[in-house]
């Protein structure tokens, strides 16, 4: 059975911090003298008012979770804070509770899909909540992916396992002081990202935010022009931290800790960092070529825009659709592929794509020796066969869940461009699709309701990696 008393105690202390941090926001509204301090307080009141009985119901002295309990309270925390988070939209101005929550999901999900407009005259406290949002939301995902889904064995997460990564009482205080030591480094990046966006042109206010939610790859802006409305400076430091963002924070870590930076030795990182040096060089040397554009602001334009899309930040800078079909395609197939597992982004990660490579490489070699052995290795570590299973399982629910929201998406009026697109950047979090309506310079506000709800559960179904929702709907996990 489930440990129902512990589940409920967790999302109290969840409710909590929430609460707690809606109080940043408020201080905002408070020093610009906005009238959303009173929406926030409601809010806060309420969000903290149901934390206080969750904590009270829930309290036992036992802590001890087992699988069932994690897969539970891995998918119900993110959808249960998104519902009270939506709060404050919903009382800003009459923002109908659709697109509230659709603002929070994909604000918490770091995915970027937004349907506000304004945002360049919009109070600073509404600016504040998207990106803290979207803040939380980043550290949110790098603390379970290191010591959740590595458990759960998700996507092939069990090559990441650390000692951090089981939920015994034995291993807590190896948990919460992984969790420690993650959020001061990814706090301390966020704060070099806003000075570096200061020293760049950027107001305060605007680095403050836009550290936040380029470091959690969100993509969230002040302004509707979203990094178009700033320097050229500005732009290269935002390709330095979303390639940050893009990297294992957990390296970070062990790097402070043992005073010694070694990136090359990393597969993962390794891989993403030669990948994207690859396509921006090369979409650059497109751009000079053909737009007939300065190399230098080629490769800034063509840096800028893959990193974020690959990190799935999905700021916008230019429409790069108006580039050609040659970079229409890139960007499509860049959308699927994500950084680094234990980083900040989304999307399928690139060690999946080097695994599958490692197995097809092992496939043709057994071709020309049927009776050989051989023994794939992935960062040392041996690619069993349930992590093979495990990764095929995840790309198959991935595209089964992109073409099944594609076609809910289509049979709700919209076009075959938009439904594909809309469904892969939801479930790969990357923010922007492609075509007119949802596009670079598009925004999501005029899709019908029905397509915002689907596609804020495909941000969810993607941020938890697919199979972490999936196993709540087979009949073997409510058999107790």
């Amino acid at each position: 059975m489930f440990n129902i008393k512990q589940l409920i105690f967790i999302l109290g202390i969840f409710l909590s911090i929430l609460t707690g941090f809606m109080l940043v926001p408020m201080a905002f509204a408070l020093f610009y003298g906005e009238e959303t301090i009173g929406d926030f307080m409601i809010s806060g009141l309420f969000t903290g008012f149901i934390a206080i009985l969750c904590l009270q119901n829930g309290r036992n002295r036992q802590f001890n979770l087992n699988i069932r309990d994690m897969f539970m309270l891995t998918s119900v925390t993110w959808f249960v804070v998104s519902l009270f988070a939506a709060l404050p939209f919903t009382l800003y101005h009459g923002i109908n509770y659709t697109d509230a929550f659709f603002e929070t999901m994909s604000g918490i999900t770091t995915t970027g899909s937004t349907v506000l407009s304004g945002l360049d005259k919009m109070d600073h406290s509404i600016l504040v909540w998207r990106s803290l949002l979207q803040w939380l939301g980043g550290i949110g995902f790098i603390v379970m992916a290191v010591a959740v889904l590595p458990f759960l064995n998700v996507g092939g997460m069990r090559l990441f396992r650390t000692e951090s990564s089981d939920w015994s009482d034995k291993t807590m205080p190896r948990t919460q002081n992984m969790a420690k030591h993650l959020f001061q480094v990814y706090f301390a990046l966020t704060l070099l990202c806003a000075i570096a966006y200061h020293l760049a042109g950027m107001h305060w206010f605007e680095a403050i935010n836009h550290a936040m939610t380029t470091l959690s790859t969100g993509g969230y802006s002040t302004s509707d022009s979203s990094m178009a409305a700033f320097s050229h400076e500005a732009h290269w430091v935002g390709i330095v931290f979303m390639l940050a963002g893009g990297l294992p924070l957990i390296m970070f870590v062990q790097s402070i800790q043992q005073r010694s930076v070694r990136l090359w030795n990393n597969q993962q990182v390794k891989g993403f960092l030669l990948f994207v040096l690859l396509v921006s060089c090369s979409l650059a040397v497109w751009l000079w070529r053909h737009q007939h554009l300065d190399f230098i602001d080629a490769l800034r334009l063509s840096s800028f825009n893959v990193i974020s899309v690959i990190t799935t930040t999905g700021y916008g800078l230019t429409d790069y659709q108006a580039w050609g079909a040659v970079a229409s395609v890139a960007f499509l197939f860049l959308m699927f592929i994500g950084s680094c597992s234990g980083s900040t982004s989304g999307g399928i990660k690139i060690f999946r794509f080097q695994i599958a490579f490692s197995i097809m490489r092992q496939q043709i070699k057994q071709q020309f020796h049927p009776n050989g052995v051989f023994k794939e290795k992935y960062n040392g570590h041996r690619i069993t066969d349930d992590i093979v299973r495990s990764i095929m399982a995840f790309f198959m629910l991935m595209f089964v869940v992109i073409l099944g929201l594609s076609i809910i998406l289509v049979l709700t009026g919209l076009d075959p461009m938009t439904s594909f697109t809309g469904a892969i950047t939801a479930v790969t979090n990357v923010g922007p699709g492609l075509g007119p309506i949802i596009g670079p310079a598009g925004n999501f506000a005029p899709l019908p309701d029905i397509a915002k709800w689907a596609l804020a559960v495909g941000m969810l179904l993607g941020r938890l990696e697919i199979l972490t929702v999936a196993v709540l709907f087979h009949p073997k996990f409510w058999r107790f």
